[in-house]
């Protein structure tokens, strides 16, 4: 190309004797200067161009061209596998509980969990979650047995979030508690529970808060309800490795002169309960006013977590609060690390809603007191084996006052 580029050029000027002798000295010159480095020019294009070829292993360039715009698409179309990921877990249990006037049970019981998420924009998420168990709203657990019979799936995650204000998130649907619990309390809300409404949550370097909308019923024919709620807390430093974490938070759980959420069993797990106009329904409501402490620092080299939790209700004049104080030190986290944890709870009948309680403690709902101990160790990132063990007391306040002992041993698998 440069050669013929040359040829060309120098044939039209140097065989025109006459024109250049026309032309003044100087302009010749420096026409003569500018052809030699248009020259030069068309001679480093010529080798960067072979540069290139060498680069794609000879394929010329058009091709190139069309190869690249080939990858493009089919990057574009794979996109999505980015934008989308699964998670979940898997529990295997054996559990044995003893409670007075019963006999002895074990069972033995599995858990599923899985969950996929995509990334819809840069600001938005949907997320939809399938789980083991019935339509218990606080407990994800399968028994095994029944002849090898088939076991129940249901939705367990559908929702959205959106940050597309800083610092900022709004999720709506089914979703995951979005409160602060310290230490996993389940004082007030069970670990298996999924509200179901609608949240905004916002979060700086040491300050956070939630406001909640979340239904007890939504549909107008149904009578409809719902929970609302509010949480603001912060984490402060207060010395090398320690660090102190508070919040507030208020409910209004509107549920007096509410008929049992399940008429074809009905329980209200402790809470106090009244017969009108022939029918048993709640007693009083539930406004609910909540603190939670945590201190966390490094004791011999371990994470040492000193927590507490504290409810009460403000709607009823006795039996109205409940509390549990505890320490965990270690965390099962990667391979060989382990962790202890120990807490003693006291749970009056109408300090919160039985219904939304640890469905372990004391056999579930309120109106029990006692103490748990936890173990647990790490095989690796994602294996884990632990034992939860439970020594309690059911029906203190308006049951019968029943010794309740529960062992659980757990082996978990997350991905």
């Amino acid at each position: 190309m440069r050669k013929l580029i040359a040829v060309a050029v120098a044939g039209a000027v140097f065989g025109s004797t006459g024109a250049s002798a026309a032309v003044p000295q100087e302009e010749w010159e420096q026409f003569k200067a500018d052809f030699a480095a248009m020259a030069a020019r068309v001679s480093a294009l010529e080798a960067e161009n072979q540069a290139l070829r060498d680069a794609a292993g000879g394929v010329p360039l058009e091709d190139l061209g069309a190869e690249v715009g080939t990858l493009r698409s089919q990057n574009e179309s794979s996109a999505w596998a980015e934008r989308v990921k699964w998670k979940g877990d898997f529990r295997y249990r054996y559990e044995d509980i003893q409670e007075d006037g019963r006999d002895d049970r074990d069972r033995n019981r599995i858990r599923a969990r899985a969950a996929l998420v995509a990334r819809t924009g840069d600001t938005t998420e949907v997320g939809l979650g399938m789980a083991s168990g019935g339509d218990d709203p606080v407990s994800t657990n399968q028994t095994l047995g029944g002849g090898g019979s088939t076991k129940d799936l249901r939705l367990d995650l559908a929702y959205f979030k959106w940050t597309g204000i800083e610092d900022t998130n709004l999720t709506a649907g089914k979703y995951s508690n979005p409160f602060y619990r310290v230490e996993k309390s389940a004082l007030i809300w069970d670990g298996d529970f999924r509200p179901e409404g609608a949240a905004i949550g916002w979060a700086s370097d040491n300050l956070f808060a939630t406001a909640t909308y979340s239904f007890i019923e939504s549909d107008s024919r149904a009578d409809d309800d719902a929970i609302w709620g509010l949480q603001i807390g912060g984490s402060l430093p207060i010395g090398e490795d320690i660090k102190l974490t508070a919040a507030a938070k208020y409910l209004d759980i509107p549920t007096k002169g509410r008929q049992a959420f399940d008429p074809d069993d009905p329980d209200f797990f402790g809470n106090s309960s009244v017969v009108v106009n022939g029918e048993e329904v709640y007693a009083i409501d539930y406004q609910l006013i909540n603190a939670s402490l945590n201190l966390a620092m490094t004791l011999f080299d371990m994470p040492l977590s000193i927590y507490a939790d504290y409810v009460q209700n403000d709607d009823a004049d006795d039996l109205d609060t409940g509390y549990l104080a505890g320490f965990r030190i270690g965390k099962a986290k990667g391979q060989g690390s382990w962790q202890f944890q120990y807490q003693y709870q006291d749970l009056e009948a109408d300090a919160t809603l039985g219904l939304l309680t640890d469905s372990d403690f004391a056999g579930g709902g309120t109106d029990g007191e006692g103490h748990k101990f936890v173990v647990k160790y790490a095989l690796d990132s994602t294996w884990s084996l632990g034992a939860t063990y439970f020594d309690t007391n059911r029906g203190v306040d308006l049951g019968d006052d029943n010794d309740y002992q529960r062992l659980m041993i757990d082996t978990v698998f997350k991905y």
